[in-house]
Order: structure tokens, then sequence, then C-alpha cells
């Protein structure tokens, strides 16, 4: 029980010297408020004497009122510099528009330069495009801009940017629409090509070289002179080992050897009737029944059979009958 006591009066003395403490603390921030404000009230007075008169002028203005003011013109201060910052950008950002403006405009002027050049360039592929058609036996009408439908192409005193984005838009059409003609030339294109593919149309020898020596026709044998039927060209290039290609797509329909005629010669069947031979060689790169293409080597130029020198001997028969070579060669007989 004694114990109890003294935890008891331990617990009263803390209680005690914490109110105490409390109590000098308080009275303490009192005073302290209490001089704060005493500090603040104190009045100063600010004496003005001018030069130029004799009265004096007193200012009598407290220590508060002195905060306040040198706050105002803080405030002011600050509010004036941050004005003239903002004011700055503001500035600085109007002008960089400026720039930006002035080469939007150059930009735009150097479209509308464009434009019209391209305005031009497409006129000239309307023309060419229609007389290539008209070539070729298609409609020429496709490739029309459609007259007024494409005013793309009226440009002179137009300022409006919108105009332009049409007349670009309306060209964009004009090229999608002539997309089809373009395709029918193709179209066209590709059905001749596989055509002249077909028919013995390319030079003999491989790089258009050589020249004719004898043409088809009566001539005179070169051994014993009396006329005879030359029934094909002799194409020289003056030695032996030039490439033989075949003039068209076709079947090596025989390769052989006579001693006293052709030499080693071959002879190909084409489409539409066409055969080719090719004879005098010096040798032979073809099988019998080998699918050859148009281009493609053959054999070589040579001098085997009845020859009096390296050449090449080339003929050209539809079905029966034998014909002049030159009316299907696409290179003029020097070309080299």
């Amino acid at each position: 029980m004694a114990q109890v006591h003294y935890y008891k009066r331990l617990e009263n003395n803390a209680v005690q010297k914490a109110r105490r403490g409390l109590a000098r603390l308080a009275g303490r921030m009192g005073r302290g408020v209490k001089a704060f404000f005493r500090f603040l009230v104190r009045k100063y007075t600010i004496v003005l004497v001018p030069h130029s008169e004799k009265r004096v002028y007193n200012f009598h203005i407290s220590v508060a009122a002195m905060f306040l003011v040198l706050l105002l013109f803080i405030t002011v201060a600050g509010t004036f510099f941050w004005y003239s910052a903002l004011t700055g950008s503001v500035r600085g950002g109007m002008s960089e528009q400026d720039d930006k403006l002035r080469e939007t405009q150059l930009s735009l002027e150097q479209l509308r330069g464009e434009v019209a050049q391209l305005s031009r360039a497409a006129r000239n592929f309307e023309a060419v495009l229609a007389s290539t058609l008209q070539t070729l036996d298609a409609d020429p009408s496709a490739a029309s801009l459609g007259g007024e439908r494409y005013s793309f192409f009226n440009l002179q005193g137009n300022e409006d940017v919108r105009k332009e984005l049409d007349d670009i838009r309306q060209l964009a059409v004009y090229l999608s629409s002539a997309v089809e003609p373009v395709k029918e030339i193709g179209t066209i294109l590709d059905s001749q090509g596989a055509i002249l593919s077909e028919i013995p149309s390319v030079w003999p020898i491989r790089g258009g070289i050589g020249h004719f020596t004898t043409f088809f026709g009566m001539s005179p044998d070169p051994f014993s002179g009396a006329p005879h039927m030359h029934t094909g060209v002799d194409i020289s290039t003056y030695r032996a080992g030039d490439p033989v290609i075949a003039t068209a797509d076709g079947q090596v329909s025989y390769r052989g050897y006579e001693p006293n005629g052709f030499g080693n010669y071959i002879i190909i069947r084409h489409q539409h009737g066409f055969y080719t031979r090719y004879a005098h060689l010096l040798s032979i790169r073809v099988e019998m029944g080998q699918q050859v293409k148009q281009g493609e080597v053959i054999g070589y130029t040579g001098s085997t059979g009845r020859s009096t020198g390296p050449h090449l001997h080339y003929e050209v028969h539809i079905g029966s009958d034998v014909v002049d070579p030159r009316k299907y060669l696409n290179i003029r007989p020097n070309a080299r």
C-alpha cells in the first residue's frame, strides 16, 4: 500500500511540474506576442526638409504600416517583372508565328509554281496518251481530261488556297482514270510482244553484227557462176565463231550435216507456220525437239559444207513457201 502512495506522489509531482512549465511557456509567448505588437504599433517620424522652402514635412508611420508598404512594393515590383517577362514571351511567340507565316506564304507560292508546272506536264501526258491509244487502235477519248470537269489548268489569277487543293484533287481523279488506258496499252504491247517473239523478227547473229553478202533471189552461183535461186540471205562477220541466235520462239525440228550443201545446219519450227534455217555453222548447241526462245544461242558461224568462207546462211519459210528474210528483220542490213 505504501508503494502505491509513493507512485501516486510521483505522478502528482510530474503533473504539477508540467503545469508550471506550460504556464511559464504561455507567459513567455504572451509577453513575446505583446512585445511584437508593441513593436508593430511603434511609430517613427520621417522628416522631409526641402532645400527651397522653410516648411518641414513630418510623416508618422508605424512599423506595421512600413511592412505593409514594403509588401505592397514587392508585390507591385514582382507583378511588373512577371508581366514584362510574359509580354516578352508573347512577343517572341508572335515573332515566331510571323516567321512561320512568311515561310508558309513562300511555300504556298512555290506550291503554286509546282502546280502550274504539273499542269503543263499533265497536258503533255494527255496528248501523248491520246496519240498512243489512237496508234494502237484503242479509244483515245479515254485519255481526255474531261473538258470543264477538270479545271485544274486554269490557274491564272488564282489566289484561293482551296482552289489549288481542289485542282490537285481533280488531277488525282484524272490520273486515276488514266490507269485503265495505260493498262490497255500494256495489254496491247504484251500481246504484240508475244506475237513478235513468235515470228522471226530479230537479227540472227547476236549483237546485231555482220552484213549481207548475198541477198534473197536469183544470183550467180559462187562456184560455177551460173544463175541460181538463192533461198535465203548470207550474213558475214569476216570470221567464224560468232553466236547465232534463234530469231523467234520455237522447237528444233531438224539438225544435220550436208557436206556438199548446207554443212552443219538447224531447222526451227515456229508458230503461225514459220520455219527458219541456219546453215554452214561451225558447231550446233541445240538438240532435236528442244524448245528454244527468241535470242537464245543455237550455234556459231562457220564455213562448213559448200561455202567460200565463214558466214551464216539464213532462210525463212512460211509453210512450203520460202520468203525473203529481210521482210521480218528489225535491224538494218548494215547494223554492227
